[in-house]
């Protein structure tokens, strides 16, 4: 594993940032972090790097201790943190060159590829450029960085939709050419087109791990008969949740393929059929949106270290 930590815990006195943080990420995967502002991903990234000690539990990265090997884990790191900070009296292009003498992995000729595939203007100072021109030009720095891990918190914060497609697709190059991506969003469609796997935070304790290949294949089917239901046939027993519904519909969620489900409904005296795939948002609301009247029922939720 490249990426991994246990019981990962940071307290300020009385408030706990992070609590029980325990993650395996292998090399080549684009790992996504969600929650809400104060959930605690800044906080998992920051102990990642060494740049704050943990209260309690372990990290490494690339088999070093982000604790007491923390130069060697940024060695083996490129890092855009949440708020980049740049030289506002340098202009783009010299402020890309800055960087050419602080890092042995630093590519100049990629930092200028990826500032014109993001259109941004480099003859500008930094001073007189956009929240999403600084965001631009920072990411342009942390991207042409060659080394095994990408952590990025918040990439496509404010940016227009055309930046923020182009900078999904930089992730998935980083992810072909062996990389492994960490990155934190708002943005639930962002995650679930991207990552590999996510993790969710709530309250600084992950609370969910899912796969997104798993995810992609869970469906929630919700039924009117004329007639009973009868039994699941016993292959389907395993991955066929039911849940009858006060309407006197029933509602049947499918962890696998829905080929075998659908043969067997096709023999049910059906009235009503409805087909509909469960999406992140389902998920993420159920940790963070409970009550706000989705009517979906929430998933069971997974151990952090048995992605489901």
């Amino acid at each position: 594993m490249l990426v991994t930590t246990d019981n990962l815990a940071k307290s300020y006195g009385d408030f706990q940032a992070l609590a029980d943080c325990s993650l395996a990420v292998p090399a080549g995967e684009v790992f996504g972090l969600l929650g809400p502002n104060g959930a605690g991903k800044t906080t998992l990234l920051r102990l990642l790097l060494g740049f704050i000690q943990p209260t309690a539990g372990t990290a490494t990265i690339a088999g070093f201790d982000s604790r007491s090997e923390s130069l060697a884990v940024r060695r083996n790191t490129a890092y855009l943190p949440g708020e980049a900070r740049l030289f506002r009296r340098m202009r783009g292009h010299q402020v890309l060159d800055f960087f050419t003498g602080l890092r042995a992995d630093y590519c100049r000729q990629r930092a200028r590829s990826v500032a014109d595939r993001l259109m941004l203007d480099c003859r500008r100072q930094v001073a007189r450029m956009s929240t999403g021109m600084r965001q631009k030009l920072a990411l342009a720095m942390v991207l042409a960085i060659d080394c095994p891990l990408l952590i990025l918190d918040e990439p496509t914060a404010n940016l227009d939709p055309t930046a923020r497609a182009e900078v999904l697709d930089l992730v998935r190059e980083a992810r072909r050419a062996g990389r492994t991506v960490m990155f934190s969003s708002h943005v639930l469609s962002e995650i679930e087109e991207t990552c590999d796997r996510v993790v969710i935070l709530r309250a600084g304790r992950l609370v969910h791990d899912q796969s997104i290949a798993h995810l992609r294949r869970r469906h929630r089917i919700t039924a009117r008969l004329a007639g009973p239901l009868g039994e699941l046939p016993a292959g389907l027993t395993d991955s066929v949740r039911i849940t009858p519904l006060p309407d006197g519909r029933v509602e049947l969620e499918v962890a696998e393929s829905l080929t075998d489900l659908l043969g067997w409904l096709a023999g049910l005296p059906l009235g009503e059929l409805r087909i509909e795939p469960v999406g992140l948002a389902t998920i993420y609301d159920h940790y963070h949106r409970e009550g706000s009247g989705s009517g979906l029922r929430p998933p069971a939720p997974a151990s952090p270290l048995q992605p489901v």
